[in-house]
């Protein structure tokens, strides 16, 4: 076990000296000095692990000496002792960034508590991470087994982003491989739900089907618009958004909303933009969107955006549902077109009882990593792809955003339209010059495949997607696959292995958030 090096700092130093045996019997190595300057003079000399400093020393007071040895050990923690409670030393102290803060008398258990949360906290918070999810490893691979509800795999996907992220913060990340195997697991486990359950879903046939993309504005926010009476809305879609990225988000956001409902939803298929987005924005599915407005959709052969007619399909699902609020639409592609939107924000406040945001940073970061070296080596994994999404959003015209909302007191839903999973196997598929380029679905009248490990559609209108001509087919990728093709065939592989792509089936594609907020000064 590593012997950390302390250095205290109390002119009643002498009086100390039952609590310094005391940590020295637990193996700490304490240097004893009795004024400020000394201790100053020992930071000089030595490194040390941590400093306890006492406030109210003669000569130098502790708030003085913080100061200096802040600025010759940046990052070396104090934690401040006094017998003082005044606050304004407390928010000094705080202020200056120590990192703990005793009033005496303290006992031998307080320093050591304090010694502990400072420097073995890394230790202790992996030690107890690891012991929890191994206790959990046993239940959550048991309920795979189980024959699960679209809730109850909504709750395992949860559970599943709690532990990635709790073992992600753990020091060497020990249960890494372990944890990445059971996920592989339930998206296998997952992936037969979906085959299993999908068409009749969206055909209403059972009880218990998930809330789905098509009916998200009908079912969750046409009923809030009317809850929340004068009150402006605020529907923000970042497109692409994950579960686990959104949790990485949720902290931040909390420092200026309250979380109201925290719910998932189901994407429908293909968890794509042009399909889910257009779903969402339309309330039909898109099979019904090509039969009732085929002058709006757009196909995958068309070299035209796929959602260029957003603002129109809100416009005819606000008069289907007989809806008299004023709404505005705003996407947001690029860096200005979200300061443009800033500048604009009390107008929207002012005269929408709706205001959609699309965002599409998340979507371009995904589409940057596959095709920019630089961006792969900055999201070279999980854990990374997370970091530059909050990275991203701390300086990024939304954050500023969600904080004029904040100030004005809007409602906030924060959502997406579909996921993205990291993919690393290939599968093999044929097809001719006009199937379509995504790489976790293929439609087309020429597919030539195995038909093991992948879901395939040969009648699309049961699942309510548009038929190019009479012999198309859909087939969807399952877990962490993606389609290559024979010739080229390690290129492709070599190319895209380890991307971000979306189209497919997976928990992290499907399972997705859905969350309303109420700003903390409502």
């Amino acid at each position: 076990m590593q012997r950390y090096n302390i250095l205290w700092a109390d002119d009643e130093i002498d009086l100390l000296k039952p609590h310094i045996l005391f940590l020295k019997d637990r193996g700490y190595d304490v240097t004893p000095v009795n004024s400020g300057a000394d201790a100053i003079e020992q930071i000089a000399e030595q490194s040390f692990d941590i400093v306890f400093l006492d406030e109210n020393m003669p000569g130098l007071t502790g708030l003085e000496t913080l100061s200096e040895i802040k600025a010759a050990r940046p990052t070396v923690p104090v934690i401040m002792i006094t017998k003082s409670e005044e606050e304004h030393i407390m928010e000094e102290a705080i202020g200056s960034k120590i990192a703990d803060y005793l009033i005496k008398p303290v006992n031998p258990n307080q320093i050591l508590l304090s010694v502990k949360k400072v420097l073995d906290n890394k230790r202790l918070v992996s030690e107890r991470t690891n012991t929890g999810y191994q206790r959990d490893f046993r239940q959550l691979g048991m309920q795979l087994g189980d024959r699960l509800s679209p809730q109850e795999w909504a709750d395992v996907y949860k559970k599943l982003v709690y532990w990635e992220l709790e073992i992600d913060e753990t020091e060497g990340k020990s249960m890494a491989d372990v944890f990445n195997m059971q996920k592989d697991e339930a998206n296998t486990y997952f992936s037969k739900f979906i085959m299993e359950n999908y068409e009749e879903w969206v055909n209403k046939e059972v009880d218990d089907a998930p809330l789905m993309s098509h009916e998200l504005f009908q079912k969750r926010v046409f009923p809030l618009l009317k809850e929340t009476g004068d009150t402006p809305v605020y529907f923000v879609l970042i497109d692409n958004l994950r579960y686990d990225q959104w949790k990485i988000l949720e902290p931040i956001i909390a420092e200026m909303f309250t979380v109201d409902t925290e719910e998932m939803y189901y994407s429908i298929l293909p968890t794509t933009t042009a399909y889910a987005r257009n779903a969402i924005f339309s309330g039909m599915m898109p099979g019904e969107i090509q039969k009732k407005y085929p002058n709006l959709w757009v196909t995958d052969d068309d070299d035209e955006g796929k959602n260029l007619n957003e603002a129109e399909f809100l416009e005819i699902m606000f008069q289907k549902a007989n809806q008299k609020q004023k709404f505005s639409y705003n996407k947001v592609t690029n860096l200005q077109a979200g300061k443009d939107l800033l500048s604009k924000m009390s107008n929207l406040h002012n005269n929408h009882k709706l205001n959609v945001i699309v965002y599409n940073f998340v979507d371009m970061l995904s589409h940057a990593r596959t095709d920019m070296a630089m961006i792969r080596e900055l999201a070279g994994d999980e854990s990374a792809y997370r970091s530059l999404t909050r990275s991203w959003f701390l300086h990024s015209p939304l954050y500023e955003m969600l904080q004029q909302i904040a100030d004005k007191k809007g409602k906030l839903i924060i959502t997406t339209d579909h996921g993205t999973i990291r993919v690393k196997r290939p599968f093999k598929i044929v097809g001719d010059r006009n199937t379509n380029t995504n790489l976790r679905y293929k439609h087309g009248k020429n597919l030539g495949f195995t038909e093991k490990d992948v879901y395939v559609v040969r009648k699309p209108e049961r699942i309510f997607l548009p038929r190019e001509n009479v012999s198309t087919a859909y087939v969807f990728t399952l877990g962490d696959y993606f389609f290559a093709y024979p010739n080229n065939y390690n290129y492709y592989v070599n190319y895209y292995k380890d991307t971000f792509q979306h189209g497919g089936i997976s928990l992290e594609e499907i399972i997705i958030p859905f969350v309303t907020l109420s700003s903390k000064g409502a």
